[in-house]
């Protein structure tokens, strides 16, 4: 039974695959191409990560196909509901990449506080002619530790980003429309954990008590902050956005950041991928990141692990 995963799988996912007596073919075939190339490989399960879309015209298209599968947790590439009516198994990792998003996040909150998104780009063109022009313009840094990091949407990587907020020592709060409170164990170094109670708030709470805030949320109809959103927030606070595109309206974020409102944003996901908008690409108080979060060894190893897992037990 032959496998096609279009977007990569790590190989411990082939290997895994293949003990179980799967074909793991892993050719990337362009968007325009994928239904001929299924159809004239007898492929029974499509694995994708972003960059591969799943729709309505490739489901109808490829009547062999029993399996699509995400790596990862979103799938806004998939027509989830259709292929499940079809038939289809559609599966993902909700899992594996959490603990790989949530220090992505905070790769962006300590390149922001400390301005390294900036000096990374001026200290190879000033850093031997204005050594110390740049470092007093980079001398008003802040610490994340007793700071309040708001946590919007507080599934499986909210929490994650929470566990390291209450390690770092920051005020976690949580605002998350289905979960009135979680329970987040802070693992330590030598086995012990620490259960902490998480009860979720109002957006209006997060958004105005909040100095960071790291989205969480699924790719929606309308944007989840908005211009009213940022003018909630304190004056100065910063965003960090490494969920979908489109949850943040992001002509209001450049106005808000060019306005002082914010300090500065950390983006790894834009509304127009792959080409996000120059104004993000080019400003000075964005930290970018080309929708990496999940995009760890580790994580990627999981993410194969666990497909292959799923997959073996559905198609096997």
């Amino acid at each position: 039974m032959k496998i096609l995963a279009n977007d990569g799988i790590s190989q411990s996912g082939i290997d895994a695959l293949t003990a179980n007596g799967f074909e793991v073919i892993t050719v990337n075939v362009a968007q325009e191409q994928l239904v001929e190339y299924i159809n004239a490989n007898d492929v029974k399960a499509l694995l994708v990560r972003s960059a591969t879309t799943a729709r309505k015209e490739l489901i109808d298209a490829c009547p062999g196909l029993q399996l699509i599968g995400r790596g990862g947790v979103g799938m806004d590439n998939i027509d989830v509901a259709y292929a499940k009516s079809k038939g289809l198994h559609v599966i993902n990792t909700p899992a594996s990449s959490s603990a790989s998003v949530a220090e992505l996040v905070f790769a962006h909150l300590y390149g922001g506080v400390r301005f390294l998104y900036d000096s990374n780009r001026s200290m190879p063109l000033e850093g031997e002619t204005n050594f110390k022009g740049l470092k007093k313009a980079y001398a008003k840094g802040v610490e994340l530790r007793g700071k309040t990091l708001g946590i919007i949407g507080f599934g499986r990587i909210g929490q994650e980003v929470a566990k390291i907020g209450l390690g770092v020592g920051m005020n976690v709060i949580a605002a998350d429309t289905y979960m009135e409170e979680a329970t987040v164990t802070v693992s330590l170094f030598n086995g012990e954990s620490i259960p902490v109670v998480i009860k979720t708030q109002t957006m209006e709470t997060v958004l105005a008590e909040s100095d960071f805030i790291s989205l969480h949320v699924p790719a929606q109809k309308d944007y989840v902050i908005d211009a009213s959103a940022f003018s909630k927030m304190k004056k100065g606070a910063a965003i960090v956005n490494a969920a979908r595109g489109g949850v943040i309206d992001e002509v209001a974020l450049v106005d808000a950041l060019d306005k002082g409102q914010l300090s500065f944003a950390g983006l790894d996901t834009f509304e127009n991928e792959p080409k996000p908008e120059i104004k993000l690409l080019m400003h000075d108080k964005i930290s970018l990141t080309p929708h990496i979060g999940a995009a760890t060894l580790e994580a990627q190893d999981r993410i194969g692990e666990e497909l292959a897992a799923q997959i073996s037990s559905l198609l096997k």
